[in-house]
């Protein structure tokens, strides 16, 4: 019922959203009479920060034409190269003969679209051919689809490397460290071909027994039931995956503010004070910033259970007892794919050691393919986005990766 009481909030809203936004375009259009009284600034700044606040947001694009490579300004063209109900497989390809080496990016299914790596995407570009997996609104799958759970992740992760072949480079950001060590590991397991030569792990929760966040401290405080009876619901009729049982961007969008409450308010006036100052830069950064965040997809519920059971409160992975579809996971099999694990000093979903972990996981790789990072006054989404990820973390990864992925 508190999916279908959003959706009545939001087709009420509507209208005063449209009112409050002609009240901004009003006061601060150059070519409006309005925006030249004396208080305009600041009913404009107040108009949108309300209506900003009450609008709905949808996945934003990817917003990459051109990358610098090679020195040169190269057009880039998106291509769904593979699509599963649940997941497309997104190519960012270059318009030049020699893309570099392949390397597959592993984003998020917690919340936030794909989109959020933009930054990941567009700086590996430079050097590299990027796909990413670009995962689907579980409201927008019919219920004939079927589930998904944890162990279909898992699944989608092979096929994906077994699709881009052999010699690959993968790169997982926060939640898929875990479904990506266990599907690289099985692929070990197997002597497949196509287990990867690199992976790269960036502030992912192997084992979150070590250094507990708040996020990992929900989950251990509560019972399962607790989070299938409060956060699980169906969704409404005016969408694909009607019947299907979620949760609820909604809910995750509202969990994601009240982690960090006093940061997200703080944000928001300063918002008003650069609009009413005409900081146009800053606020625009708060504009980029938000339009992201504010976007959350509603994620299946059958996976969103086991990944609170398998990782946050059996510790399945770390404890060597995570079987996946009647096969053990066994990162120990793992001896000629190079580690590369990343962690920033400030991280407060991931803590410290969390992706480290993976070290110790697999324990057969030689000293020599290992590598950890802790980057110094970084935070979760320092770590993959921003300038110190940039100048800091992405020419470490891209030596390693350069240094240990066999030529093509």
């Amino acid at each position: 019922m508190l999916y279908e009481l959003h959706e009545f909030q939001k087709t009420i809203s509507a209208p005063l959203v449209a009112w409050i936004d002609t009240s901004h375009r009003l006061f601060s259009s150059p070519y409006s009479p309005f925006a030249y009284t004396p208080m305009s600034r600041h009913v404009a700044a107040s108009s949108e920060l309300m209506a900003r606040l009450m609008r709905s947001y949808h996945k934003p694009g990817w917003n990459i034409t051109h990358v610098n490579a090679g020195g040169r300004d190269v057009a880039i063209s998106i291509e769904r190269v593979h699509s599963e109900p649940f997941c497309d497989l997104l190519r960012f390809r270059k318009a030049m003969p020699a893309p570099g080496p392949k390397v597959l990016i592993f984003a998020p299914l917690s919340g936030h679209h794909a989109t959020l790596l933009r930054d990941t995407v567009r700086t590996m570009l430079r050097d590299f051919d990027v796909y990413i997996t670009d995962w689907l609104d579980a409201r927008m799958v019919p219920l004939s689809e079927g589930p998904f759970h944890l162990d279909d992740y898992v699944e989608y992760c092979k096929r994906f490397i077994r699709l881009l072949g052999p010699g690959i480079a993968t790169v997982s950001v926060c939640q898929p460290t875990v479904p990506v060590m266990a599907a690289i590991s099985l692929l070990a397991q197997e002597n497949d071909p196509c287990t990867p030569s690199v992976a790269v792990m960036m502030g992912g929760p192997i084992d979150t027994r070590r250094s507990p966040t708040v996020v990992n401290e929900l989950a251990m405080d509560r019972p399962h039931s607790w989070f299938e009876d409060k956060v699980i619901y169906r969704v409404p009729f005016n969408y694909e995956g009607f019947m299907r049982r979620v949760y609820p961007g909604f809910l995750q969008h509202m969990s994601f503010m009240a982690m960090n409450a006093d940061r997200h308010i703080q944000a928001h006036r300063d918002f008003f004070n650069h609009l009413v100052v005409g900081d146009g830069d800053s606020a625009e950064g708060h504009r980029r910033f938000y339009d992201e965040y504010n976007a959350v997809l509603d994620m299946p519920a059958e996976y969103y259970l086991d990944t609170i059971r398998v990782v946050f409160q059996d510790f399945l992975l770390a404890r060597g007892k995570w079987e996946v579809r009647g096969a053990r996971v066994e990162p120990s099999a793992l001896r000629k794919t190079a580690l590369f694990t990343v962690e920033g000093e400030l991280d407060d979903i991931s803590g410290n050691g969390q992706t480290e972990a993976a070290h110790g996981l697999a324990s057969r790789i030689p000293s020599e393919r290992r590598k950890h990072l802790m980057a110094q006054g970084v935070g979760h989404y320092g770590i993959f986005s921003g300038r110190k990820f940039r100048d800091m973390i992405y020419p470490q990864i891209r030596d390693f990766i350069q240094r240990w992925q066999p030529a093509r």
